[in-house]
């Protein structure tokens, strides 16, 4: 099978920064990967391919809650919990995505990446005001 896909390696992060992460793509992949319930039904090398582009979805929508949590004061509940997912998302992409467990592991976590970014963009959202209107 050859692909006409292409990675881009950017790191640098500028269009990360500039353009949001692709929500319904990233939350196919997490239904799809999630429907696997036996390691017969995946073959290996899919697993690491899945495992890869479930890493990169990670690390999109982690850069997107790091950026909302930072605009939080930093003794703020909501930054303190988005700051121990983020941990745990550091922590799932240091081990090689090499079984199907760790496929729905990583998709799991793209789910509650996507909780606490609703959350933090909801709360964000009144804290750029409040800070927009208190300036001169």
């Amino acid at each position: 099978m050859t692909s006409t896909h292409h990675v881009l390696y950017e790191p640098q992060g500028r269009l990360t920064a500039e353009l949001p992460p692709d929500r319904a793509v990233h939350e196919q992949v997490v239904r799809t990967a999630l429907a696997w319930s036996s390691p017969l039904d995946v073959p290996a090398d899919d697993v690491a391919a899945i495992g890869g582009l479930l890493a990169g979805a990670v690390r999109v929508v982690a850069d997107a809650v790091r950026g909302c949590a930072t605009r939080l004061p930093e003794d703020d509940g909501r930054r303190l919990f988005a700051e121990v997912i983020l941990q745990e998302a550091d922590g799932c992409l240091s081990q090689p995505c090499t079984s199907l467990s760790r496929v729905h592991n990583r998709a799991r976590l793209i789910r509650a990446l996507y909780e606490r970014l609703d959350r933090l963009q909801g709360a964000a959202a009144p804290a750029d005001e409040a800070a927009a209107g208190a300036s001169p």
